[in-house]
């Protein structure tokens, strides 16, 4: 999972487009996730990114917002909280290779080898 990390200082440039993320405003703040991969981010969106963690699916564009207090007291895997608890005061967005909504058996196939292992 790629972490996109938007520094506005060093983004801008001339071309417009919709933030990935609201897909309402324009902006030309984007950083390049992968090659020809590009990511733009609205000014609302980074402002939200400070209090929320928003994960991007990189497969179908859509976002995931999350209070960032909730995500990291439901985690139950203290190396991930510790990870997400590092991060509790940065702006990111989370790009991740598909979601529940383009890709649901590979997710469904991955939750449950993770209650496979933990019933062991």
């Amino acid at each position: 999972m790629p972490i996109i990390i938007i520094k506005e200082e060093e983004t801008m440039f001339e071309e417009h487009a919709k933030c990935n993320i609201c897909k309402k405003e324009y902006t030309s703040t984007h950083v390049e996730v992968s090659p020809g991969t590009i990511v733009y981010v609205c000014q609302s969106c980074l402002d939200m990114a400070k209090t929320n963690f928003i994960w991007l699916c990189m497969g179908c564009g859509k976002a995931y917002i999350r209070p960032k207090q909730l995500v990291i007291n439901r985690l139950k895997d203290p190396e991930l909280k510790k990870a997400y608890m590092l991060c509790e005061d940065m702006v990111i967005v989370q790009g991740i290779d598909v979601c529940i909504e383009c890709d649901p058996e590979t997710i469904s196939a991955y939750m449950g080898s993770l209650h496979t292992a933990v019933e062991c």
